[in-house]
């Protein structure tokens, strides 16, 4: 991936796509939550060919690299409120067919811990 810096939206969209993609297999209930969060981010019409063309061209050694920086460019930009609200939804995603599996579990910890350990680095 080029090392441009997506902005919040953007950013939330790769997380949440990547998060979906960790398990090898995207619900109907997951692409839902997806959905209600673009829904929310975007209230117009916006088109993601050119983002899900980046995100299915990582190769998954590749996803958890992606996923850091996304969740930078996301902390930098968001306010905390946001935050917590990207985090409810990444829990409905993993949520949504039942089953939190290890590799999901994994990527939420890194979410919580990388914007507490960010949180409590920046004041």
């Amino acid at each position: 991936m080029p090392n441009n810096r997506m902005n919040k939206t953007i950013a939330g969209y790769h997380l949440l796509m990547i998060l979906s993609a960790v398990d090898f297999r995207v619900s109907s209930r997951e692409d839902m939550v997806i959905r209600n969060y673009l829904a929310e981010e975007f209230p117009f019409h916006v088109s993601l060919d050119k983002q899900m063309e980046v995100i299915s061209h990582l190769r998954p050694d590749e996803w958890e690299r992606h996923f850091r920086k996304a969740m930078d460019d996301f902390y930098d930009d968001a306010t905390p409120a946001e935050r917590k609200k990207l985090i409810q939804f990444a829990l409905q995603l993993a949520k949504a067919d039942d089953v939190i599996t290890r590799n999901e579990n994994y990527y939420l910890d890194l979410l919580f811990e990388q914007w507490e350990d960010m949180g409590n680095a920046r004041g």
